[in-house]
This record gives C-alpha cells, sequence and structure tokens, in this order.
C-alpha cells in the first residue's frame, strides 16, 4: 500500500477523522440533555471509510447516505453548525430541522441525503448514475450502504441495474459486522459480502474499513475505473462500531474480545500514526489540530442552540406549496 503522501493531505485526513469523532461523542453528549429526539445512531469507530471514500472525490461527484450518516456528511464538507442545529432540530439546520440525525442531505455540495430505511439509498445511487449516464458527463456517486442492507432486495436489484448499464457507481459496504444486534454470521452463509458483486459480475474487493488510506487508495482507484466506463465497482470496508446499534443500545451482544480488537485498530489512531510517522508532524502539530476541530466544535453547538425552533407557519406553507 502506498504511504507516500503529503503532511498537508495526511493532516487533512486526520482533521476529518477527528472531527467525526468529536462530532459523534458530543452529539451524544445533547442527547442524553434531551436536545436530540428520536434515535441517534453514531458513527464511532466507522470514520475512516467517509473520510477516505469522500477523500476519492471531485466536488462534482455525488454521495448517498444511510442512517449512521454523520460522518458522510462530514467528510464531504458539511458545515459543523448546520449540522449540529438539523440534529436537535433547529430551524438553520440543512433540513430546517425537519430531517433530524437519520435525513441530513445537502444537494448543492453533492450529498443527496441519508435515509432511514435500511437499504433505500442504493437505487436512489443507481439513479444518480443514471443520470450521469444519460447526460454524458463522468460524475462519480458513492453509495454507502450497510452489512444489514446486503441482505435487501434493494441491494441485488440495485447492483444488477448498475452492472446492466455500466454506470458510474461505487457501492460502499459499511460491513460493521452487526445488523443491530445480530451477526453477520448468523444472517447468511457468505459473510464475504463483497462476492455478492462478483455474483452480478462487478468488480468487487474487500478492504480495511478502519485504514484510512487504504480505502481512499481503493476508492481512488475505483473512482478513477467508473469516470472511464468501467463502473459499476463494489467494496466492502471491514469495520467495527465503537458501542451498540444506537445510542440506547449497550452492545451486550458485543464479543469482549472482539471489542478490544477492533479498539486497537481505531480509525482515529491509525490516521494520527500516518500523519506523525509518514507525514512527520509533531505532537504539538497534532494537538493543535484536535484543539483547534474541539473549538470548532464548541461553537457548533452554541450556534445550533441559538437557532430557532422551525415555526408552524413555515411548515403549513411549505405543505401547501408542494402539496
Amino acid at each position: 500500500m502506498e504511504t507516500n503522501y503529503s503532511k498537508q493531505f495526511l493532516s487533512q485526513l486526520y482533521r476529518i477523522l477527528y472531527t467525526i469523532r468529536v462530532f459523534e461523542t458530543r452529539c451524544i453528549k445533547l442527547y442524553r440533555q434531551g436536545l436530540i429526539r428520536g434515535y441517534l445512531h453514531p458513527y464511532l469507530g466507522e470514520e475512516a471509510i467517509a473520510t477516505g471514500a469522500c477523500a476519492a472525490l471531485e466536488d462534482r461527484d455525488f454521495i448517498v447516505s444511510t442512517h449512521r450518516g454523520h460522518g458522510h456528511s462530514i467528510a464531504r464538507g458539511a458545515d459543523l453548525k448546520k449540522m449540529t442545529a438539523e440534529i436537535i432540530g433547529r430551524a438553520d439546520g440543512y433540513c430546517k430541522g425537519r430531517g433530524g440525525s437519520m435525513h441530513i442531505a445537502d444537494v448543492r455540495a453533492g450529498n443527496l441525503g441519508a435515509n432511514g430505511i435500511v437499504g433505500a439509498g442504493m437505487p436512489i445511487g443507481v439513479g444518480a448514475g443514471l443520470g450521469s449516464w444519460i447526460r454524458g458527463d463522468d460524475r462519480v456517486t458513492i453509495v454507502f450502504t450497510t452489512d444489514g442492507a446486503a441482505n435487501h432486495g434493494t441491494f441485488g436489484e440495485s447492483v444488477n441495474l448498475a452492472a446492466m448499464w455500466d454506470l458510474p457507481v461505487i457501492f460502499m459496504i459499511e460491513n460493521n459486522q452487526y445488523a443491530v444486534s445480530t451477526p453477520i454470521e448468523q444472517s447468511t452463509r457468505e459473510p464475504r459480502l463483497y462476492r455478492r458483486g462478483e455474483g452480478y459480475g462487478v468488480e468487487s474487493h474487500r478492504i480495511d474499513g478502519n485504514d484510512v488510506l487504504e480505502v481512499y487508495q481503493s476508492t481512488r482507484d475505483a473512482v478513477a475505473k467508473c469516470r472511464s466506463g468501467k463502473g459499476p465497482i463494489l467494496l466492502e470496508g471491514v469495520t467495527y462500531r465503537h458501542a451498540g446499534h444506537h445510542v440506547n443500545d449497550p452492545g451486550a451482544y458485543m464479543p469482549k474480545e472482539q471489542v478490544e480488537y477492533y479498539m486497537a485498530k481505531d480509525p482515529c489512531v491509525v490516521g494520527r500514526r500516518y500523519l506523525m510517522e509518514e507525514g512527520g508532524a509533531t505532537e504539538a502539530e497534532v494537538d493543535e489540530i484536535e484543539q483547534q476541530v474541539e473549538q470548532e466544535m464548541e461553537a457548533a453547538v452554541e450556534f445550533a442552540k441559538a437557532s430557532p425552533k422551525p415555526s408552524l407557519d413555515s411548515f403549513l406553507n411549505e405543505v401547501q406549496v408542494y402539496a
């Protein structure tokens, strides 16, 4: 694997990794304070997939997200202030506070949105790829999906259709090895999910989803193939969430030894090591990045708390306009 990257690039990757980590940790606190309604699905432990994959895209490309999608939005360049406002249901959020944690979107930035329905982003991503084909441009779409979604009908239908039309779509399976509390080995005879793509004649690879550079390189190569008309590509990033399915799930079903193994492969630790050992950053420089991120997060929280709640009048007006 290549490691000859500039200090600036490795710093950028680590900043995104750490920003996702801080954002999710802070959101858990906001949830405990009663400021977040509904479910909250942290991306803790999976940060390298969003960070590495989005780093391989250009501004004109698209992503489609999942119910565990905060990291995707941040890696795609989302504003922390608008992110936080959306999650606590305020009018200055990306969706005016009406989407919440599982429905953040920013179409102008190429983020076609998160989705609370498992697997529902797959056909949306194929639609974006079809649009690129019809327009004759070479925009690439990454569809982030999950191990649980791989057992849904939309998965096979989407991969098959994209393959039939050679669409510029990358299917990124974030295999955190649990569909809520069901281990992957108990939901399929073949737990190597990349082989699903091979069954449809799609080039497919299994990668270390905790290694940001491996994710970046694999996605970069997949993007190049998609731009040259050799899509779609399927990547299975093997990773592990650091806790239960959502913030109120204690994850008691997760074996201690398995948790410890993946904690030792923490994406932030790996990214920090790359920055220091390969990029030559000092401890003080890394600490400065972390302090800046933490300050940005606190500013985002204050902005969100000061943001007004959505008004009923504006909501009713929009319902009338779009009805």
